[in-house]
């Protein structure tokens, strides 16, 4: 008998080598598994979780040192042990397989994930995910990587509100869409003890984890990819969604115009359709579908 859940969010933890991981969870149907990007968590996918729940069972996880779960010094940050610990979080929750929605360094982990456990990975969609063929952000990769950087990227949970609001603001295509939940989902984790040093430490290793990506990225193949990138994207350069493609042909690329980094916050009603859509397989991104949803009105939201 098919277990029945409600399209209510639960917040859930389960444990992993001796961690807690907090997860939502929200639907019923084939499982699907959300990624938090950077300095994100569960959160940044507020505006997405119930929709997408009307057709599968959705989880969105908060990686260990983000958002709600438990914070470990000296954690593996990685790309590969990152894949390896969802994969046993899967076996934590009961998940044999899921389809997976990433975005930007979250994406990586996806594609990580995919090519090191394909058995558990379904079809995936990457929100302009961070991958080794893209040079936007590598000054100040560079800089978080000296002293000074450090320093500063340690007083970033005690910077004014505004200063936050403002540097994300750069990552949407029109910054009067961002709002003070995206703030949040964005924030709210870096003041624990143990945040920003894994960040440092994802930071540190980010030209050895793309190298590692780049690698295994030939174990794609036969993997479903929708791509969705806005083209106002600041942080992950469009251009670099077509050499992914080129290692990827079971993709398809998605390219809202006038969006920046982090469309399923700043576009929702268009990205959940999109993906519900992709999912289902009910609709191909061919040129017909990206003229559908370029063409859908943005959501306007309250601004910061």
């Amino acid at each position: 008998m098919k277990l029945q859940r409600s399209n209510e969010v639960e917040d859930l933890f389960a444990q992993v080598d001796g961690s807690l991981i907090h997860y939502q969870r929200a639907g019923n149907d084939r499982p699907l598994l959300l990624i938090h990007g950077l300095v994100g968590s569960a959160r940044n996918w507020r505006l997405n979780i119930q929709d997408l729940a009307k057709d599968a069972t959705v989880y969105a996880i908060d990686l260990l040192n983000m958002g709600d779960s438990d914070r470990i010094s000296g954690l593996d940050a990685s790309l590969e042990a990152t894949a390896d610990t969802i994969a046993r979080w899967m076996d934590s929750v009961g998940l044999a397989q899921a389809d997976v929605a990433a975005h930007s360094h979250g994406g990586a982990i996806a594609m990580m994930l995919a090519a090191r456990h394909p058995d558990r990975v379904g079809k995936l969609v990457l929100f302009a995910p961070a991958n080794p063929f893209c040079a936007l952000g590598h000054q100040l990769i560079a800089f978080y990587q000296t002293r000074p950087g450090r320093l500063l990227a340690s007083l970033i949970p005690a910077l004014p509100r505004f200063i936050k609001a403002t540097a994300l603001g750069r990552m949407y295509g029109d910054p009067s869409r961002a709002t003070l939940d995206s703030l949040e989902g964005y924030t709210a984790g870096l003041a624990r003890p143990g945040s920003v040093d894994h960040v440092l430490q994802i930071v540190q290793r980010w030209h050895s984890d793309m190298a590692a990506l780049r690698a295994e990225l030939s174990r794609l193949v036969a993997h479903p990819v929708l791509l969705v990138w806005g083209d106002r994207d600041r942080a992950v350069g469009l251009s670099s969604a077509r050499q992914l493609q080129e290692l990827m042909p079971q993709s398809e690329l998605l390219v809202l115009p006038g969006v920046g980094h982090i469309a399923f916050e700043e576009m929702p009603e268009v990205c959940n359709r999109a993906m519900r859509d992709w999912l289902a397989g009910s609709q191909r991104p061919s040129v017909a579908f990206n003229m559908r949803y370029q063409k859908e009105p943005l959501r306007q939201l309250e601004a910061v």
